[in-house]
């Protein structure tokens, strides 16, 4: 007999290391090349790893929040007879039983190490496989509440993308004195309840920080009239409906502001290159790019995540649209790929109907501009001698001022306006 340690495998754009999400197997599990093993989490993405060869989980190193090393051994699997898969040895926890994250326990803690003279085994690397599906039904917070509760996630109906099941499935299940609810509703305790920040959310906030304490932020704000703009796409969206074309609203698509807004970013970042950057402090470099690869940051059930449209400056309107909607609904459905997370070299921000008058957004870092989109209403606007009413938005941008001064960032967003307030400047190729 003999245990193979399975290594992390790089999971990604070269990252040294990930977040461990959960476990999927326990110790006495039998694995095969086809098990998932482990959820962990980068910077970008969720991934599953699959074991690379077959046999009996002997170990597993580490909880869920931990953060596991790129190239360290965290699965020990035993070899030889009791390799080949068949029924599960005599163990008490059930075979291939994914562990709740909330409450860890001896089964999943390091209950072994693997001999220093263990044998050289040749095997694959471990399989990574972005998450695609349905599994994990839930985000990690909302399974350490069921857990504590007592919940049966399988046995509840989730309203999220996918069937996901989020916080309010689980309110409605206890409003409704669900079985499974363990008394949840009968009296409720005045200690409040802990809850570990882990996997996105704890990314958000270290990234978060990260660009509030490190980045010397000014902000922007600019009041655009997009009247004629909202013209201009109300009939656009009206001719892709009528004729039913492929590269338009025949296949349900419609043009929101944000593919207006992506346009006018390729045209004023050609202008201002410096604009669509990423700044290394340590390196003190900043990196130029000449492709414009635009992040849409998007709320999703998991928290705030930002697919990015890569190569907007080569898209057409419809184009740009249709890879708005795509990127952000498998944001949304949990299903985005590590290549839809990464590599953004400026960001828009928008929350909709809900957008404010102002706001102060954060960079994404490395960038060194975000454009933020506030809610659009109508205004009595002072033109030709009286108050007329007009579509009105704001702007509300933020800029490193360490790259940016605050002179161009002012003529980075009075082109964007000029642009979005005469939209048919945005398909004339020379602007000069």
């Amino acid at each position: 007999m003999s245990v193979f340690g399975v290594k992390l495998p790089d999971v990604g754009e070269g990252v040294a290391e990930a977040e461990l999400i959960a476990w999927h197997v326990q110790v006495g599990d039998v694995v095969t090349h086809e098990s998932v093993l482990a959820e962990v989490m980068t910077d970008k993405a969720t991934v599953e790893i699959s074991s690379p060869v077959a046999g009996v989980v002997t170990f597993l190193r580490g909880e869920p929040g931990d953060t596991l090393a790129v190239g360290g051994e965290f699965v020990g699997v035993e070899l030889g007879d009791a390799a080949a898969p068949g029924p599960a040895p005599k163990a008490t926890a059930p075979a291939a039983a994914p562990v709740e994250p909330a409450a860890p326990d001896a089964s999943v803690a390091p209950v072994a190490t693997p001999p220093v003279d263990a044998p050289s085994v040749d095997a694959p690397a471990p399989a990574v496989v972005e998450r695609s599906g349905p599994r994990p039904t839930a985000a990690p917070a909302v399974r350490a509440r069921a857990h504590a509760l007592g919940i049966d996630l399988a046995a509840v109906s989730g309203s999220g993308p996918d069937g996901r099941v989020v916080h309010a499935d689980l309110d409605r299940l206890i409003a409704s004195g669900g079985s499974n609810a363990r008394a949840a509703g009968a009296e409720r305790s005045d200690a409040a309840r802990v809850e570990p920040v882990r996997g996105l959310r704890r990314r958000i906030a270290e990234r978060l920080t990260s660009s509030w304490t490190e980045i010397p932020h000014i902000t922007y704000v600019e009041a655009v009239d997009v009247t004629d703009l909202e013209l201009l796409r109300a009939e656009l969206n009206r001719r892709g409906q009528h004729h039913g074309n492929g590269s338009g609203s025949g296949n349900g698509l419609r043009l929101t502001i944000l593919p207006f807004l992506a346009r006018a970013i390729t045209v004023a970042v050609a202008e201002q290159p410096r604009l669509n950057a990423h700044y290394d402090a340590a390196a003190q470099a900043l990196s130029v790019h000449d492709a414009v690869h635009i992040g849409v940051a998007t709320q999703t059930p998991d928290g705030l995540m930002v697919p990015v449209v890569r190569h907007a400056e080569a898209r057409g309107l419809w184009d740009l649209a249709g890879e708005v909607a795509r990127v952000t609904a498998a944001a949304r459905g949990g299903k985005a790929t590590m290549q839809d997370l990464s590599g953004s070299t400026i960001t828009i921000t928008s929350l909709g109907a809900l957008g404010g008058l102002v706001t102060t957004p954060l960079i994404n870092q490395p960038e060194v501009a975000i454009v933020g989109v506030n809610k659009l209403e109508m205004r009595p606007v002072w033109r030709h001698g009286t108050f007329e009413p007009r579509q009105m938005m704001n702007l509300s941008s933020s800029f490193d001022h360490r790259i940016v001064d605050g002179w161009d960032a002012a003529t980075f967003i009075q082109r964007i306006k000029a642009l979005l307030e005469m939209p048919a400047l945005l398909f004339v190729d020379d602007q000069a």
